[in-house]
């Protein structure tokens, strides 16, 4: 009678050869359904990079439109408060774009959401709200809704840092 423990890892190697072809990337799943929505993940979120770009450009042009407009208006070569705070707006929006598309280029080279990117994004979109936002205009619950949503934020920047020292520390002894 044979060791069955080499009966074993012969019927596993032979399992494994054959199944190479229809290995996911998608949590280690032999399943070819998962793997073919893991592909028709990845086309649209490249899909996504393109758009991505056409939405940059397009803000970029939108930013040149704006200070053209309000430059070439009487007074010439003069902006007021409110066309500054439109420009910073539109420069913010901006930037915020090309974050997420950041955040779309990383996932595509690595499959992993990162976190501190996605903060990132996040406190630059609160921050382009508190920049442009008239407070004037907006009742107790509305700022105070934002201002709970920028200490959440800062919270979780906080946790997403020490996190980061605290694996340095573990990685460097």
């Amino acid at each position: 009678m044979g060791d069955p423990s080499s009966s074993k890892r012969s019927s596993e190697k032979n399992q494994s050869d054959q199944g190479d072809e229809l290995k996911c990337h998608l949590l280690g799943s032999d399943d070819p359904h998962i793997d073919l929505a893991h592909r028709i993940i990845r086309y649209a979120v490249k899909t996504l990079t393109f758009l991505m770009v056409f939405v940059i450009l397009w803000g970029i042009l939108d930013v040149i439109w704006v200070l053209v407009n309000k430059l070439s208006t009487p007074p010439y070569l003069l902006l007021n408060i409110n066309d500054i705070l439109a420009t910073f707006g539109a420069f913010m929006a901006v930037l915020i774009a090309i974050e997420i598309f950041m955040n779309i280029v990383m996932y595509l080279e690595s499959e992993v959401i990162h976190v501190r990117l996605v903060l990132d994004t996040a406190v630059m979109a609160a921050a382009r709200k508190v920049i442009v936002l008239d407070f004037n205009q907006m009742s107790f619950t509305e700022v105070f809704s934002l201002s709970a949503i920028l200490a959440a934020l800062g919270l979780c920047y906080l946790f997403v840092l020490k996190g980061s020292e605290s694996r340095i520390k573990l990685g460097s002894s």
